[in-house]
């Protein structure tokens, strides 16, 4: 075939706006579109089963109609059958599944004819998000990871599988006091889970053994829910089913989900997509060769009108289809700051401004050719997102605990100098001053994601043990200076501006023996380890305290333009040890939380990173200790019923011991509300 040339003249020829692509399915008949611009003749083929090698039962020419897109229609009941297409162009022949499909076979080979109406469970049609909070406090995982462990307490059959999160009541080895899975996330008190991708992806056998793992980004089938995740894989509706179960049982518990999509590239060039337009879907440079700015050599041309559909269309068939809250966007600098916009204002016009969120990753892994008039959704362009657009902010996460790379290099909490500054910009959201330096510059702390781990890269603990310990440290330690660090780097993390995100099990010291890549490791060291939550007990109380202290404190929680302004100072008092002074009182907006007993009207937050105690002079007034190293859970109540006791407040000066955080609030009454 000869080599296609894109200009925007095609897309004003052949661009199809409509959004009826694919098999949309009814009891009374299905009606297929295919867009295929460059295609002379394209067959529908059905089959009885979903297999690779499944073979026709019947094959129908499509009817060509305007702008490229092909449609048949066929009268009764096609729901569960399967289909796919076979295509002809300038004379060559090629099979494709349907790269709108919403249902698929094993594998994704094969696409399914689905009526969505007959995939949901019970109830499903009244499924509806949690109230809206007003902090928003993201953990990150893995679906495979959260019940992959034999100890987690979760039936055989659903371990690592949706219905793993329909297990109410999950405990620590199938008995005992401690819970596990999503018992253990409602506790937790966190409002999103935000779920490593779960689209159908490639690589890994959906039919295989349970040894396998994947992190999921080798997107295959955008509209189709993995199929290794379903108790059977080869029903195309069982996935769609369960995945709606999962989201529903979460709901019911008061979280909502966030789903991780990759509409960056594809598993390989030769996708569904590149299938049915070839040379239209993949970015290419001047010479013809594929791009590879997401290290996977098959990017999607981002910026010509029909990928930026197909996006638009995906993401927004998630939203409605699947109830989903919120979507995080893999390697963002190769999407145009124009595509999420767009998202975020499809998305605002029918669920409400703000009600998705919407962040990702600000970098890609190379340079990319871009389409002409467009800006790429990289750091340096953030000011040209929408503010409901977050970012993750890798410069609070280095500063904090050093070099994400570099595993010798330390941050803050862990012996790093000269990092001081940094600290003190991340407190803002890197927002409300001007640097000289190069740093980015965020409309509003809003567009800032603050985190410390995700899956990518060592976890915090790890981190943590090799800078303190070197190579020979032993991951299975519970070394004091790093639970110290641990402690310090998340009480920073809390006490900045910005949206809040954490990796699964960062806190209970998770591990993954010093793998930094663990994307295609075996699942025993990508699991979590629910015997951790008993080991680590006091920083996973230390993690949940801090998670209700932040959802009520409205100062830390403010997104707006003018959040940075609550600053009344801040300052470096030696090398190592910082602090500032911030206006607590509530705004419009800030909601508090049902189980709020009184809100400072400042507050005063000190860091010492340093290796010895340091005595702090606190701002006029009388302060009172909310979290310190040890605990994040001082509670008012007891403060009412003890006199003041329970409380330690102070006046004039302070002592911070080593490695440590404080959290101090001042109200001329703390115990009346």
């Amino acid at each position: 075939m000869k080599q296609f040339r894109y200009s925007r003249d095609f897309d004003e020829k052949y661009a199809y706006e409509g959004k009826d692509l694919g098999a949309l399915c009814k009891p009374q008949g299905t009606n297929f579109k295919l867009w295929a611009p460059f295609a002379e003749r394209v067959e529908l083929c059905l089959y009885g089963h979903g297999e690779r090698e499944a073979k026709a039962s019947c094959i129908l020419d499509m009817e060509k109609g305007e702008r490229g897109v092909w449609n048949q229609y066929l009268e009764g009941d096609y729901h569960g059958c399967y289909y796919d297409y076979q295509i002809w162009t300038d004379g060559e022949f090629c099979r494709t599944a349907d790269p709108c499909a919403v249902g698929c076979g094993s594998n994704g080979y094969r696409s399914m004819i689905t009526d969505l109406e007959r995939t949901n469970p019970e109830g499903f049609e009244q499924d509806q998000a949690p109230a809206r909070p007003s902090e928003n406090i993201i953990y990150e995982l893995h679906i495979k990871d959260f019940s992959h462990d034999v100890e987690s307490g979760i039936p055989q059959a659903y371990r690592g599988k949706y219905k793993a999160f329909t297990v109410r009541d999950g405990k620590l080895n199938g008995s005992g006091q401690y819970p596990t899975c999503l018992a253990y996330l409602k506790e937790l008190g966190i409002t999103h889970v935000h779920l490593l991708p779960f689209f159908d992806y490639g690589w890994l056998d959906e039919e295989g053994d349970d040894e396998q793992f994947n992190w999921g980004y080798d997107p295959v089938n955008y509209n189709v829910p993995e199929g290794s995740y379903a108790t059977d894989v080869r029903d195309g509706t069982v996935r769609i089913r369960e995945c709606k179960e999962m989201i529903q049982a979460l709901h019911q518990a008061g979280i909502r989900v966030i789903m991780d999509v990759v509409y960056n590239h594809t598993q390989d060039a030769d996708s569904w997509l590149e299938r049915t337009a070839p040379g239209y879907f993949c970015r290419r440079f001047q010479d013809g060769t594929l791009s590879n700015g997401s290290a996977c050599g098959s990017d999607l041309a981002i910026g010509r009108r029909m990928v930026d559909n197909y996006i638009v269309n995906s993401v927004m068939y998630w939203a409605r289809e699947y109830h989903l809250d919120g979507f995080r966007f893999d390697l963002m600098g190769l999407m145009t700051v124009e595509l999420m916009n767009r998202i975020r204002r499809e998305l605002d016009q029918e669920f409400g401004r703000g009600e998705k969120l919407m962040y990702g990753e600000p970098w890609r892994a190379a340079d990319s050719p871009m389409e002409e008039e467009t800006r790429a959704a990289l750091k340096e362009n953030i000011r040209y997102l929408d503010e409901e657009i977050a970012v993750f902010c890798d410069n609070t996460r280095d500063a904090i605990k050093g070099h994400v790379f570099y595993v010798e290099e330390p941050g803050f909490v862990n012996g790093g100098q000269d990092l001081e500054e940094k600290v003190l910009r991340a407190v803002t959201g890197w927002c409300g001053e001007t640097f000289k330096d190069g740093s980015f510059h965020p409309r509003s702390c809003s567009q800032i994601v603050n985190y410390i781990s995700a899956h990518d890269n060592f976890t915090l603990w790890d981190k943590l043990v090799l800078s303190l310990h070197g190579p020979e440290g032993d991951f299975a330690r519970p070394y004091e200076d790093v639970l110290a660090a641990n402690k310090l780097a998340a009480l920073i993390c809390f006490t900045c501006q910005g949206n809040l995100f954490l990796q699964a099990g960062e806190e209970f010291g998770r591990t993954k023996l010093g793998d930094a890549n663990s994307y295609r490791s075996h699942p025993e060291i990508n699991m979590l380890r629910w015997r951790q939550t008993v080991k680590y007990k006091q920083l996973v109380a230390y993690y949940k305290g801090l998670i209700k202290l932040r959802r009520g404190l409205p100062g830390l929680c403010d997104k707006s333009p003018e959040a940075a302004q609550r600053i009344l100072e801040k300052k470096v008092l030696r090398p190592g040890i910082l602090a500032y002074h911030l206006d607590n009182r509530p705004g419009h907006q800030w909601r508090a939380p049902e189980e709020d007993h009184g809100v400072p009207e400042e507050l005063f937050v000190i860091y010492n990173a340093s290796d010895r105690e340091t005595e702090i002079e606190l701002p006029e007034g009388t302060w009172t200790v909310l979290a310190d190293g040890q605990r994040t859970d001082y509670d008012n109540r007891a403060c009412k019923e003890s006199g003041g006791d329970t409380f330690m407040t102070r006046t004039g000066w302070i002592f911070v011991p080593a490695c440590s955080g404080m959290v101090l609030g001042r109200l001329d009454d703390m115990c009346v509300r």
